[in-house]
């Protein structure tokens, strides 16, 4: 909620080329250690330090786990399936 002297938050557009999987089962088997399900067959990814991004995970139900995101410089994030889908296309 904003106050009456706030103003607007800037807006931005995405133009960047990111490798993303789409995740469709998480296995939690420790408080911070996760196994990711991806589509399309790839091979599941171990996450041993899981960030508080990768904390969401487990917080986002059976029904959306999201994208896992890697951007060009190696940083690691995660996205919503509707905002992931309405920001990006498949090249």
């Amino acid at each position: 909620m904003m106050s009456e002297n706030s103003a607007e938050m800037p807006r931005y557009k995405c133009h960047k080329e990111v490798h993303a999987l789409k995740i469709v089962q998480i296995d939690r088997y420790k408080t911070s250690h996760f196994t990711l399900h991806f589509e399309e067959g790839y091979m599941p990814k171990e996450i041993f330090e899981a960030s508080a991004q990768f904390l969401r995970f487990a917080n986002c139900g059976p029904d959306d786990f999201g994208y896992y995101i890697v951007y060009k410089d190696g940083y690691v994030s995660w996205s919503p399936t509707e905002a992931f889908e309405e920001g990006y296309t498949r090249l």
